[in-house]
């Protein structure tokens, strides 16, 4: 399985298409400062891992620029790739110590990070190698690290992720541009690799999304005050059907819905 991990220096797992674009990851790096930003605070070194970072090292920089400016300036990025071209195509835009790139997978090039971002990683992967991956990382964590997985779509209008400690996945986020959202069953195509196959009748996700979709659809008289306050509402109905939303309408406005991992367990 390529997601095992073993006491080696090789890196573990497989090379990814990489492709990213600027401000792809922007949801999830401002929901990562709202929601991890006391952890990075507290850690005694906050060092982050950007897992995966791709053909170009854009959204490394960009995650280093937002959380130096929203979480604590003195904050470390290292992005990680497996593939030796892009970590050497990506030394121009370090800038030590604040930010660095180095050859590593899953078992983190032995580092000890308080966080890990590995986004549109494991889509590529078989859903069987999921909670492997997810336990190589976690491991490796420093003492109460964070670890953020997901995907999103190519301009970063459409995600979702899931955060994880060492004790394993803890929230469940979808995040959406509202401008652009046509309805929630779009996320069914942007579901993180544990869920996206888990999109049928008789799985919790499927019935999460349904009820998006169809309180979306009975808050259509919201439309001519524009998306945010109809995504408002439509999230107000889906906790009211008993759906245990954390987050509360600030975050809500910013298209977001987070729910507990154990709600929709596969």
């Amino acid at each position: 399985m390529r997601t095992e991990a073993a006491l080696t220096s090789k890196p573990v797992g497989v090379v990814t298409r990489g492709t990213t674009n600027p401000n792809r990851l922007r949801r999830v790096d401002n929901w990562i400062v709202e929601t991890c930003g006391d952890p990075l605070r507290a850690a005694a070194d906050p060092l982050v891992v950007d897992l995966g970072y791709g053909a170009t090292p854009v959204t490394a920089v960009e995650l280093r620029a937002r959380l130096a400016a929203g979480v604590r300036p003195d904050v470390r990025v290292v992005g990680l790739e497996i593939d030796p071209v892009r970590v050497a195509a990506a030394q121009p835009a370090a800038d030590p110590p604040w930010l660095a790139f180095a050859r590593g997978g899953f078992e983190l090039a032995g580092l000890r990070p308080a966080l890990v971002r590995a986004f549109n990683v494991l889509r590529q992967y078989d859903e069987s190698e999921v909670a492997d991956a997810w336990r190589t990382v976690t491991e490796r964590l420093a003492p109460g690290g964070l670890l953020v997985e997901g995907t999103c779509d190519e301009l970063g209008r459409l995600g979702s992720w899931v955060l994880l400690d060492a004790g394993g996945p803890r929230t469940l986020t979808l995040a959406a541009k509202l401008t652009t959202l046509e309805r929630p069953a779009q996320f069914a195509e942007r579901l993180p690799k544990a869920l996206i196959h888990r999109n049928v009748p008789g799985e919790r996700i499927h019935d999460l999304i349904r009820t998006l979709d169809d309180a979306w659809q009975a808050a259509a008289g919201y439309a001519p005050f524009g998306p945010r306050h109809r995504w408002v509402e439509t999230v107000r109905a889906v906790r009211a059907t008993g759906w245990p939303i954390l987050n509360r309408p600030r975050r809500w406005r910013h298209g977001e819905l987070t729910l507990p991992w154990p709600t929709i367990t596969p």
